[in-house]
């Protein structure tokens, strides 16, 4: 698992929302693997972390939700 958690990261500071939503398109279509990319924003909480911790956490969290997808409906 410690290999997933230095995956791909996509950050993302200053998009609005359809900006955002249209970066994830655009990279999702030309990745040969879609479902590996973590994407996040900037947070006021996580400004200041270091980058590495802020990959760790990022693939944590895109790791748990690819195991535990959320149930819709």
């Amino acid at each position: 698992m410690a290999e997933m958690r230095d995956g791909k990261v996509i950050l993302l500071n200053g998009f609005n929302t359809d900006e955002i939503r249209a970066i994830m398109k655009a990279v999702k279509s030309v990745v040969e693997n879609p479902k590996d990319i973590a994407f996040c924003m900037t947070t006021d909480n996580n400004k200041e972390w270091k980058i590495k911790d802020l990959i760790h956490d990022v693939r944590g969290d895109h790791e748990y939700l690819q195991n535990n997808p959320p149930q819709r409906g």
